[in-house]
């Protein structure tokens, strides 16, 4: 990778029409503050454990849990995610972060990437050219050159891997149990804002995960749902147009015929 300069503009253009990953304790505070919080979860079919060289199924292993789809083991990722359209609900009238001191992670990091496996690209970001014409560091290479941005980085990593568990069983309280096929798409799920808080603040403390369903995968795609019956998982076929507290974002268009 190149070397990378950066300063943000405060163009605020990063803070429209956006879904942002939150911590657990980040999510409990938007939801405070009467933002929007919904749960993106994705399936991985987990028939064995991989290699310790294979560093990208390592990463999702740690960032999921473990659980059934009928008789398919899988691992599950779930990931709080702040949504909004338009501007930020935190964005001030010139464009400055009204909880600035205490923004999430994601937003302290931007335009660096949270995920190893994503390599920088200015193309895939929405700062304009001016903001990559600074002369402050922030890639050299594939390292990232600034102190703070660095350890948000990490601390968010820390804090999605030892949520994962805890996500289970707050996706259990909320009787939450269906996910889309990793790398085809989400299954997104909007609780009602007050009961989704209430399970943040409460926690997790005797949720029974011993009886709870397996989890059911959602694709847009009928050639998915038929593989995946076949290896015995619990799966259903569904749309990009689905709607109600519960729905689907595919990442390819419906595909209803095998």
């Amino acid at each position: 990778m190149p070397n990378l300069n950066f300063s943000c503009v405060s163009c605020g253009k990063c803070c429209h029409d956006l879904r942002l990953p939150l911590t657990w304790h980040e999510a409990t505070d938007w939801l405070a503050r009467k933002g929007t919080v919904e749960l993106l979860c994705e399936a991985l079919p987990w028939l064995e454990e991989p290699d310790p060289s294979n560093l990208q199924a390592q990463h999702k292993r740690r960032r999921s849990f473990p659980t059934m789809s009928g008789n398919l083991p899988v691992r599950v990722i779930v990931v709080l995610t702040a949504v909004y359209t338009g501007a930020c609900p935190n964005l001030d009238a010139d464009f400055r972060c009204s909880i600035y001191e205490i923004r999430p992670h994601v937003c302290r990091i931007y335009p660096a990437e949270i995920n190893p496996f994503i390599a920088l690209s200015p193309a895939n970001k929405l700062c304009p050219p001016e903001a990559w014409a600074s002369q402050v560091p922030l890639m050299r290479g594939d390292t990232i050159a600034d102190d703070e941005i660095r350890l948000h980085v990490a601390q968010s990593r820390r804090d999605d891997e030892r949520e994962a568990v805890s996500k289970q069983a707050l996706c259990a309280l909320l009787g939450i149990g269906s996910a889309g096929l990793g790398g085809e798409g989400f299954a997104v799920h909007a609780p009602p804002a007050d009961q989704l808080l209430e399970a943040l603040r409460v926690g997790i403390q005797d949720v029974d995960l011993e009886n709870f369903p397996s989890w059911t995968i959602l694709s847009n795609q009928a050639s998915t749902i038929k593989a995946l019956t076949s290896a015995g998982a619990g799966a259903h076929l569904t749309s990009n147009t689905s709607s109600g507290l519960s729905r689907y974002i595919g990442f390819r268009a419906d595909a209803s015929d095998v």
